[in-house]
């Protein structure tokens, strides 16, 4: 299990700064939602008039998906964001946790807040850019988004990192978010005491991502249908996790595995191309 580094002290003043943010934040995320309702409400009346009816159905559809994936990846972070605030209002807090706390709450609005800006791009046609990512530094941000809930339901979240630390070329909110989907989904599906290990694993020319649990594991007659856009075995989710982890991969060069038996878990691998080397489809390389 990795450790977070030590961070230094907050003051009162950023202490009331980060409070700020997580207003400021909250209003962006009542603006984002207003914003698409507006978007689907326009172009619902152009598709009618230009296309008829069957237009209009499938251009709703498609930004029906693109709303609950919004949702779907606010979710994780601003749950944890919320998580620390309500460690704040515990009773006879000291000094030291309230200010570690805020800290944390800081780092979690922080990135809610250039989620809604990347998801907002996206909406009107920009795509994420990409940029050269550290893959052990990134396993980190990830481990640390997860851990808060999956101590909150007993689970234990490792983190292992094998082989040297590679850089991938990668659009980083897009990658990030499918790791915490597959993370998110492993603790989810495990039951108090059971471990969830987080591996990243290089050593060739792609980097695997590796999620493994001790959960319910999946039905075999479900792993065919197990990326597909709103397919979901669970009561709760909007079942675009996995289809946005297989979106993500193909859109990176990539590909996911999965190996899973009923009653024993199940491993999911996100298979990443490191930069600078030449790309053989194989997952033996790592």
């Amino acid at each position: 299990m990795t450790m977070e580094p030590d961070t230094p002290p907050l003051g009162d003043q950023q202490l009331r700064e980060a409070f700020q943010l997580f207003s400021e934040t909250s209003e962006r995320l009542s603006g984002a939602y207003a914003e698409l309702q507006g978007q689907v409400a326009r172009l619902s009346a152009e598709l009618a008039a230009a296309n008829g009816e069957l237009a209009r159905r499938e251009r709703l559809s498609i930004l029906g998906e693109v709303a609950a994936k919004l949702a779907h990846q606010l979710r994780t972070p601003l749950a944890t964001a919320l998580l620390y605030v309500g460690h704040l209002a515990r009773p006879g807090l000291a000094e030291t946790d309230r200010l570690r706390f805020a800290d944390r709450t800081l780092g979690r609005l922080r990135y809610l807040e250039r989620l809604i800006q990347d998801m907002l791009a996206f909406v009107k046609g920009q795509q994420g850019q990409r940029t050269l990512l550290a893959v052990h530094a990134l396993a980190e941000e990830v481990w640390q988004a997860i851990e808060p809930q999956a101590s909150l339901l007993d689970v234990h979240l490792e983190l292992v990192k094998q082989g040297d630390d590679e850089r991938i070329e990668a659009d980083h909110l897009g990658v990030q978010g499918a790791l915490i989907n597959l993370l998110e989904n492993a603790v989810q599906a495990s039951r108090p005491g059971n471990k969830v290990t987080f591996t990243v694993a290089t050593g060739g020319a792609f980097v695997a991502f590796r999620v493994a649990d001790r959960g319910q594991g999946i039905a075999e007659a479900d792993r065919e249908r197990l990326f597909e856009p709103f397919f979901t075995t669970r009561g709760e989710g909007s079942g675009l996790g996995l289809a946005i982890v297989k979106q993500t991969a193909d859109a990176h060069g990539g590909w996911v595995e999965v190996d899973s038996e009923p009653g024993k878990g199940s491993l999911f691998a996100l298979f990443l191309p490191v930069a600078g080397k030449p790309e053989t489809h194989g997952g033996a390389d790592a």
